[in-house]
């Protein structure tokens, strides 16, 4: 593990994406947005994904030239297809779609369908409060997760956000369906570490807290067992019907496991059209503080917010480095010396 300053890593991630032919615009981007991942403390979502993605656009999965396209529009809704674009700057957009039209109504609400990997699904809730705006944004994936009782994996982990500006920081939820996400567990294993709790069961059928037995079987645990596997399923399928897009049982018809032709929705909600902006952010930050005040439990040092420890790992990253793990780093180096000379 080495400590990379953000903005060497940037230029690296950067030149990797430009070598896989991203315009110059979008290789910036899609490097700032991985490398504030990483530097928020996801590193799973951050840099682990740059080669995943290069992949991808090599593969033809991700079309590079492809702009959001106008499918529908009335009152505070607007819906657009991401013609299999890159997935970052088609969620930028439709976020940033949902913020103009809460400004006007007070609630905008963007469906995006046939679009590809968002990253991390943080990063748009993250966007929306630090303009000032609360949000609530999902996407359904390829099947990487069974259904609750079941062996074969029918359910995608479906990322959910919910994000709500303070008077400091915000209150933002960032979570996958399933108890750890893929990235999660990789992270984990190259770290050589176990899962603070049990993530899924190994070929056996065995519930395990080693996250490798996991990766291989597929068999991840849904978030509260039955209950995250039915909320999975009905994001999957709300994110379908709002967005006239793909379920997970057609995105598998696309290709497996690359997320290919997902279907997205970001809700944006304008304070000045309910409590107003001053006690909005004073409530999200009692709430905050309520729960900060939390007696902890045994064996636990303190009780912290959701994205709490995100702002943390921000100021700290910043200031001392990055951490990486060195593999996964000299393998970004490598894909930006390919055509760099």
């Amino acid at each position: 593990m080495s400590l990379v300053q953000f903005d060497e890593m940037k230029q690296t991630v950067k030149q990797a994406f430009l070598n896989a032919g991203l315009a110059e615009s979008q290789a910036d981007i899609c490097a700032q947005i991985h490398c504030e991942s990483s530097c928020d403390g996801v590193f799973s979502h951050g840099l682990n994904r740059v080669a995943r993605f290069v992949d991808y656009v090599k593969k033809g999965w991700v079309n590079i030239d492809a702009e959001p396209e106008s499918v529908k529009s009335f009152g505070s809704i607007e819906i657009y297809d991401g013609q299999r674009g890159i997935g970052i700057t088609n969620a930028l957009f439709a976020v940033d779609r949902a913020m103009a039209l809460a400004s006007e109504h007070g609630v905008g609400i963007v469906g995006l369908r046939n679009t590809t990997h968002w990253m991390r699904g943080g990063t748009y809730g993250w966007k929306a409060v630090e303009k000032g705006y609360a949000a609530i944004c999902w996407t359904n994936t390829e099947s990487c997760m069974p259904a609750w009782g079941a062996k074969d994996t029918r359910v995608g982990n479906n990322p959910f956000v919910m994000a709500v500006p303070m008077q400091a920081g915000a209150l933002v939820l960032d979570m996958a369906m399933s108890q750890y996400s893929y990235g999660k567990l990789q992270v984990t294993r190259l770290k050589g570490e176990k899962l603070p709790y049990p993530g899924g069961f190994d070929k056996d059928g065995n519930l395990t807290d080693v996250p490798g037995p996991i990766e291989e079987s597929m068999r991840i645990l849904p978030t509260g067992y039955w209950k995250g596997s039915g909320l999975a399923i009905m994001l999957d399928a709300m994110a379908a019907f709002l967005t006239a897009g793909s379920p997970t049982n057609e995105i598998d018809k696309i290709q497996q496991g690359s997320c290919t032709g997902a279907s997205q929705v970001f809700m944006v909600f304008n304070p000045q059209h309910f409590g107003g902006k001053a006690f909005s952010e004073a409530m999200a930050t009692s709430v905050a503080e309520y729960v900060n005040a939390s007696t902890p439990a045994e064996g636990t040092r303190e009780v912290r917010y959701p994205g709490e420890t995100t702002q943390r790992n921000r100021v700290n990253f910043r200031a001392n480095g990055i951490p990486v793990d060195d593999g996964v780093w000299a393998e970004i180096q490598a894909l930006a010396k390919i055509s760099a000379g």
